[in-house]
């Protein structure tokens, strides 16, 4: 019989589910934070890096094991963030392509990757606290 949390009344997940999502994450955050430190983007970094696809592919993978547990909203909230940010620079990229276009997708890539660190960090630290994120 599972365990049901008495706030949320969500079933319980695995502690390996736990670890599995902190390590989703820190994958994300690797693959951004890498686009602080080098001369790309925070967006590209995070949407191009290894890291973070492979992050990408264990949501997907894993979402049906974390299914009616609290960690199902992380993971739809890791996979939201990720596809926001590829449309958010497909436009970016076709904005690139005019003159007139180009300062307007200079702030939206840069409007986006502080979006995407801003993101990383509520959704970690929501999951620090065993907390939902909102659907």
């Amino acid at each position: 019989m599972a365990d049901y949390d008495g706030n949320t009344q969500l079933q319980l997940p695995a502690a390996n589910l736990i670890t599995l999502t902190h390590v989703v994450y820190g994958l994300h955050a690797f693959s951004a934070i890498t686009g602080l430190t080098t001369a790309a983007f925070i967006v590209t970094a995070f949407l191009t890096g290894w890291p973070s696809i492979i992050a990408v592919i264990i949501n997907y993978v894993k979402r049906g094991d974390v299914r009616g547990t609290f960690l199902d909203s992380h993971f739809s909230w890791q996979i939201r963030t990720f596809w926001w940010a590829v449309l958010w620079v497909l436009l970016a990229g076709l904005l690139i392509m005019t003159v007139i276009g180009i300062p307007v997708a200079w702030v939206i890539a840069v409007a986006t990757g502080v979006w995407v660190l801003y993101r990383i960090a509520r959704g970690w630290l929501a999951l620090l606290s065993r907390k939902p994120m909102p659907m």
